[in-house]
């Protein structure tokens, strides 16, 4: 039976950190076969192999998405479907079998369902569902795994960076690269996350919020903020990074920029010069954990911009308010972004 309490947490104070909640989905596929319909579980650890391919040669991936709670009490996901595409994207990327499209939108569902009484209350947080898949089958040599693990665990999360909706500081990194022309950099593999723990980790240290990646070929164009979009606003043009397969498709990117143009807005998918973006009036970064979070300043080899007398930016803002009005049901869904759980 599931537990209908309320768990003892103080809403106001929720960082984007784990909690331990109820249930999880976990289903398995052998290599060449197809994927059990799978189970929900109480929330537990995995029994795995020291062999299995994803702790040794790091074939696995993982879908970050948010359930929100609206004002008059639905339940909201946001463009769930364009994650189950981009996982089935990256499991042919990575050597993996596909979960298909119905599989993993029923089991999101269902552990938004069991995890119920971890959703925050509306305006106090989100839901964050991790969904993951990884080789869980032993293998000795560099090959794909044997066997998969599909499985969904739920976790009540506050804002991404401290503060919430206040401009950030950023530093450009020209010394390291998230990823090359022709590897796997599209894809929200778990093997590129790894490498920016330590430049992030060093950034903080000297009181930036995050890293900015340039490109691995120009080392001038940028790609992404650490585990965001890029974006700057020139003369009320709105300018974000084009997709090459070195960053990743992000789907609040996406969304930006479709809500932009809706908004009468031009927007640029291009290369976005480092010295160009310096210039910018307006800067932001967009995924799903930070949704929109303006960028105060930026460093680069010694030099800073500021953006917005050390404010909002209007363009940012309007584009905040705009998106999370969809993503919170205050305001009329025109696009269909928001399926009710």
């Amino acid at each position: 039976m599931l537990d209908d309490s309320k768990p003892s947490i103080d809403w106001d104070s929720l960082t984007f950190s784990f909690t331990e909640t109820d249930r999880m989905f976990i289903s398995k596929c052998e290599q060449g076969g197809e994927w059990e319909d799978g189970i929900m579980q109480d929330y537990q650890d995995l029994r795995i192999s020291p062999a299995s391919g994803v702790i040794n040669y790091g074939q696995g991936l993982f879908e970050g998405m948010k359930a929100r709670r609206s004002e008059d009490g639905r339940v909201l996901l946001f463009r769930p479907e364009f994650n189950a595409r981009r996982s089935a994207d990256g499991c042919r990327r990575l050597g993996m079998p596909p979960v298909s499209e119905e599989m993993f939108l029923d089991a999101v569902r269902k552990v938004v369902k069991e995890n119920i009484r971890w959703l925050p209350p509306c305006g106090r947080g989100e839901l964050y569902i991790r969904p993951l898949i990884f080789g869980s089958g032993a293998i000795l040599g560099v090959a794909p795994a044997p066997e998969y693990t599909f499985l969904i665990y739920a976790v009540p999360v506050g804002p991404y960076f401290k503060g919430g909706m206040n401009p950030i500081s950023l530093k450009v990194s020209d010394e390291y690269h998230r990823a090359a022309p022709g590897g796997s950099g599209g894809v929200k593999a778990i093997g590129n996350y790894a490498p920016g723990m330590m430049p992030s980790k060093n950034a903080k240290s000297e009181g930036y919020a995050e890293i900015i990646y340039l490109d691995a070929v120009n080392h001038r164009y940028i790609e992404e903020v650490g585990a965001a979009n890029f974006f700057c606003v020139k003369d009320k043009i709105i300018y974000t990074p084009e997709l090459t397969g070195t960053i990743l498709p992000g789907i609040t990117r996406m969304s930006t920029i479709e809500l932009a143009r809706s908004l009468g807005y031009e927007v640029q998918e291009t290369k976005v010069d480092v010295k160009f973006a310096m210039t910018a009036d307006e800067a932001f970064c967009a995924g799903t954990a930070a949704v929109i979070s303006p960028i105060g300043s930026i460093e680069h080899s010694g030099e800073v911009a500021h953006y917005s007398d050390g404010g909002i930016g209007e363009i940012t803002q309007e584009l905040y308010t705009a998106l999370t009005d969809i993503m919170n049901g205050r305001v009329e869904d025109k696009f269909g972004w928001t399926p009710e759980l």
